[in-house]
């Protein structure tokens, strides 16, 4: 993998000619700790692996637990590592990417498929609730931003970094402010899209979901601001309910940026627990 690996056990084993009693997670802030948590306590050796040093931190020591963090690289690093050492080294890959990751999942489907390696997919809940009352504004692209009513609008963007630049030249709301990642990265891509660093709020993966009163930062965040509307992605889970609830109880309008119609079907937690079963 590229990027730097944080090892806090032995690691998965290299593994012989059974499968080894060891799983591949990949996944975020989200579903990933609790998933990785249920999976440990049932004893299964796991190597999660996240993009950032931030999300990272979002999982707690484990003799059982190798982190991994950066880029995986594409199709062929991803396969070198299923077959490291020429055999098999994970019973399980468990892809628990964001839905809107769509590259990462296909890198993923097509090194399990050419090494012959067993992959789910962790699936997000589509959510429907709370309504604020401001309604829900389905969008199929940042684009259409551009056809939005927002004049007067003080639009909270929580999209992301990559997307903020498209999001700024398309919204034509009144004042802009992001919640981003607190990495270099994420801030350099919010500087050079135009936010200026008042507009911005760089906090850590799970910060306002783990927090005593899910969403206090954020909620905090939109009074700060004066925030009306809120912009996030349709991705199910943690994050999409998070602002759904903020919305609706701050009386924000909410616009939605639909999920990828070739977004992969997996299974919910509780169904992928019970295929992964025990080692």
């Amino acid at each position: 993998m590229h990027g730097h690996p944080f090892h806090q056990g032995a690691g998965p084993p290299a593994g012989g000619g059974a499968r080894p009693a060891a799983l591949w997670l990949l996944s975020g802030t989200g579903e990933g700790p609790p998933l990785a948590t249920a999976l440990l306590a049932r004893g299964w050796r796991l190597r999660v692996s996240v993009v950032s040093a931030a999300a990272a931190r979002a999982y707690g020591p484990h003799p059982r637990l190798e982190l991994q963090v950066g880029p995986l690289g594409g199709e062929t690093a991803i396969r070198a590592q299923l077959l490291a050492a020429g055999v098999p080294r994970f019973r399980w890959v468990v892809d628990g990417t964001h839905p809107f990751a769509r590259r990462i999942s296909a890198d993923l489907r097509a090194a399990c498929a050419a090494a012959g390696q067993p992959l789910l997919r962790l699936e997000r809940p589509r959510l429907t609730g709370p309504e604020p009352r401001r309604g829900v504004v389905g969008l199929e692209a940042v684009a259409q931003l551009a056809q939005q009513p927002l004049a007067g609008e003080r639009l909270l963007l929580a999209i992301g970094s990559r997307g903020l630049a498209e999001a700024l030249r398309h919204s034509r709301a009144a004042a802009h402010y992001a919640r981003i990642l607190d990495n270099p990265r994420s801030l350099q891509l919010a500087r050079a899209a135009g936010l200026a660093d008042a507009q911005l709020a760089c906090l850590r993966p799970g910060r306002g979901l783990a927090a005593a009163g899910a969403g206090a930062l954020e909620r905090a965040l939109c009074r700060r601001w004066g925030i009306t509307a809120v912009l996030c992605r349709a991705s199910g889970g943690t994050t999409e309910a998070l602002w759904r609830q903020v919305c609706a109880e701050l009386d924000l309008r909410l616009l939605l940026l639909r999920r990828p119609p070739d977004s992969a079907a997996g299974l919910c937690p509780e169904a992928l627990l019970a295929k992964l079963g025990h080692p």
